[in-house]
């Protein structure tokens, strides 16, 4: 028997928008609606909104909240503000990479965390165990709330003719808290396409009216599918494909957001320490085809006939007009101007290392572009 899939509250406006719903981490979630370029395009050129409620969120409180979090994250928590936010990595023994949640503190006592939709059952049970060892306590709030991203050039004057002038305040990486049509809204200036732009948090009854009413403000619908390839332009990482259990923050160039020398105790700060002391065998690399092709995940890389790496993900980039890849490869080899080969079906690609992101555009306003 099938598992029942979980509906976004959304659900009913993205079939009436005439979307494509596909089963995506427990949840049945739009992958397009008119077209992924198109949507793409629209988000690259103008403002998209995209539909994120599969991603798990909670609320993690009481005095000693942010040291809890801290217990299981890379990154120090405990110096966040209030109003700010940062990207942050949770580690096995072992050091590698079980989920990259965002981090927002809302006050002293009071943070929320936002993690992959694939981990959500596994993080919410890692948070439960942090806060029983600590003065905090974790809420779910995931099946309780609306998660929308309106990302793009237009973005920010979209969403501030939407929800009024408290967002002129939000800088990059910062978040309020507001309200909207009298229900309390969470308001972050990030996102995961490149661009500048906001992820709201509202409750699930709220949250119909206010994609609509983005909407009629001029965004437009973004689907999964635009959501990918706007990310993999960006250069940042897909959990699951880029990062994984298999990799750790060293291999995979997010070592920036790894604390090691502050004294605090999180699950892997061992086997990181050890990864610190040498360079990694392999790092995760941006490679574009320099011939007709577009390589795809677990594509074989191959410099002189000798296998050097796999291909993480891979699209035709529609802003860059060619194929784009992200893949781990010899250190040695992840200098920008190494001509590597793709193996597309059997085909050889002619591709080049390049320097990361692909795309930069309105990313430099927004907190999580991945740092080369």
């Amino acid at each position: 028997m099938s598992e029942q899939l979980r509906e976004s509250p959304l659900g009913d406006r993205h079939r009436a928008l005439g979307a494509r719903m596909v089963p995506f981490a427990g949840w049945s979630m739009p992958i397009q609606y008119g077209g992924i370029v198109e949507e793409h395009h629209a988000v690259r050129r103008e403002s998209g909104v995209f539909d994120v409620s599969h991603m798990m969120r909670a609320i993690v409180s009481g005095p000693q909240a942010a040291a809890a979090i801290r217990s299981m994250v890379t990154y120090d928590v405990t110096q966040l503000a209030p109003g700010r936010g940062h990207y942050s990595l949770m580690c096995d023994e072992d050091g590698g990479i079980l989920d990259d949640p965002y981090i927002y503190c809302l006050a002293a006592d009071r943070l929320l965390f936002v993690g992959n939709a694939s981990n959500g059952e596994r993080d919410f049970a890692t948070l439960q165990e942090a806060v029983g060892n600590f003065d905090a306590g974790a809420e779910l709030i995931t099946q309780q709330s609306v998660m929308l991203a309106v990302q793009g050039p237009d973005a920010v004057a979209t969403s501030r003719s939407v929800v009024g002038d408290a967002l002129a305040e939000v800088g990059k990486r910062r978040c309020i808290e507001t309200t909207f049509e009298g229900a309390a809204l969470f308001v972050s200036r990030t996102g995961y396409t490149g661009e500048d732009g906001f992820e709201f948090v509202i409750d699930a009854e709220a949250g119909p009216t206010l994609w609509d009413r983005l909407l009629a403000a001029g965004a437009k619908a973004a689907a999964l599918g635009a959501r990918d390839t706007l990310r993999l332009e960006a250069a940042l990482a897909l959990y699951g494909n880029d990062i994984s259990e298999e990799t750790n923050p060293f291999e995979a160039r997010l070592d920036w957001v790894v604390d090691l020398d502050d004294g605090a105790d999180f699950r892997g700060r061992e086997a990181l320490l050890d990864a610190r002391s040498y360079e990694p065998a392999t790092v995760l690399s941006c490679i574009k085809a320099l011939g007709r092709g577009v390589p795809r995940h677990d594509c074989a890389v191959f410099v002189r006939d000798s296998e050097q790496g796999r291909v993480t993900s891979g699209t035709f980039s529609p802003t860059l007009g060619y194929g784009i890849a992200m893949a781990y490869i010899q250190r040695h080899l992840a200098e920008p101007g190494t001509k590597v080969q793709i193996d597309v079906r059997g085909r050889p690609l002619s591709s080049e290392v390049v320097e990361r992101p692909f795309y930069r555009g309105g990313a430099r306003a927004q907190g999580r572009l991945v740092i080369a």
